[in-house]
């Protein structure tokens, strides 16, 4: 019996059952769908992560206090916190770090500040970031119109600013050089717009588009206190002396912070490998549990589809009695049961994916990322469900293909 013809067959019957078929179908669907949203979202989440660690580019490294999780006797675990990078470690760190590299210090005081240009203003929801001559340089930010701090801005706290896209587009109708020598506020300080930085989009919430930068010496006398932590960012010039340059940027780190050689770091050093590593690590563990969850819902689903096919056997017992009689072999009445099931699953299957897409991508917007087709997640989705038309269907298929024609065309 050729292919076409067995197909077109499995159509037949399932239109001839619909409501059981549709039912059947939704149960598959829901599972699928549930798998791949859940894959899609993690999907998401870790591309929003990878841009958002990438951003300190591949030759560099920072510097941050120690967080590290302790064991309280009433409690269970607490987040034990090290001290804050004080400000005059940070800037001894970079007059001191003699490595071939550049040192980035940085403050990110705020991401609720309102920006005020004339009779217009943003949303409370702009970062106030106060950084060095370095610091975009650093960061891999580029500088679409004007030109970055000079030192003598930066060490003088000028009240100059370099702007995202963002900013432009709420306050400049989106012309960037509209936005050069224009004075905005920020809270009740005034700035002088020097920079628009090139649009780079967003990851984790996260948006230089929709950030302020102005002089660290400025930022820090605004926003600055007792418990601030600045931030330090080294960019090496070679790739290949980073081990090299992390061992001189800790040993020099542990004598600013005054530390004993038997005491630990109360810092960490991060690098955007580093943090891929970890989050490639926990993303895998995430995704194998809900595959396991996945994979259990479609069981469930599985057994379902067989009931249903036995059923479907009983139905048809005097039309399988028939097609005995008109030549069809046990081969056929096999593949045209596993064909039936098959069709049911792959139905439900490509709903549930075209419906995992769109629940799993809900959250990609939340992290300010773009939509994303997870074309590896739909390929299991379609190979799982033939694996379980062709699990489900084959007992029912056998029992059907099975069956003697002549007690199948007395059956009543």
């Amino acid at each position: 019996m050729p292919f076409g013809e067995i197909l077109s067959m499995a159509f037949q019957n399932i239109r001839s059952n619909m409501l059981r078929s549709v039912l059947t179908l939704l149960i598959i669907a829901f599972g699928i769908m549930a798998l791949v949203g859940i894959l899609t979202a993690i999907d998401a989440i870790a591309y929003s992560l990878n841009d958002n660690f990438s951003g300190l580019g591949a030759n560099s490294f920072s510097i941050d206090r120690k967080w590290e999780a302790v064991r309280s006797s009433r409690s269970g675990r607490r987040q034990k916190i090290g001290d804050p990078i004080k400000f005059n470690q940070a800037m001894e760190f970079k007059e001191s770090f003699e490595f071939p590299a550049k040192v980035s210090v940085s403050f990110y005081a705020s991401s609720l500040a309102t920006v005020k240009a004339g009779s217009k203003k943003t949303n409370p929801n702009i970062g106030m970031v106060g950084v060095d001559d370095h610091y975009f340089e650093v960061k891999g930010m580029d500088i679409a119109h004007g030109r970055n701090f000079s030192l003598a801005e930066v060490l003088d706290g000028h009240a100059k600013a370099v702007i995202g896209m963002d900013i432009v587009q709420s306050l400049f109708k989106n012309k960037p050089e509209k936005a050069l020598n224009q004075v905005i506020s920020v809270g009740n300080q005034r700035y002088r717009v020097i920079g628009v930085l090139a649009s780079k989009g967003a990851s984790m919430g996260n948006s230089s588009d929709r950030a302020v930068y102005a002089p660290l010496t400025n930022v820090r006398a605004q926003y600055g206190n007792e418990n601030t932590s600045y931030d330090l960012i080294v960019a090496v010039q070679n790739a290949l002396d980073m081990d090299a340059a992390k061992s001189e940027a800790t040993g020099l780190f542990r004598q600013i912070r005054g530390l004993r050689p038997a005491q630990a770091e109360d810092f960490e050093i991060f690098t955007s490998d580093g943090l891929v590593a970890i989050l490639k690590e926990n993303t895998t563990t995430l995704r194998l549990a809900t595959i396991a969850i996945g994979l259990m819902t479609l069981l469930g689903a599985a057994i379902g589809l067989m009931n249903i096919m036995l059923v479907s056997v009983t139905e048809r017992t005097r039309e399988i009695g028939i097609y005995k009689a008109l030549g069809a072999t046990r081969r056929n009445i096999l593949i045209q049961f596993l064909a039936e099931a098959v069709v049911i699953c792959q139905i439900g299957g490509i709903t549930g994916i075209f419906l995992g897409i769109l629940v799993g991508n809900i959250v990609t917007p939340l992290l300010g990322g773009s939509f994303l087709i997870p074309w590896g997640w739909m390929l299991l989705g379609l190979t799982l469900c033939m694996v379980v038309g062709v699990v489900s269907g084959f007992y029912p298929a056998m029992k059907a293909s099975r069956l003697d024609p002549i007690e199948a065309l007395r059956y009543e």
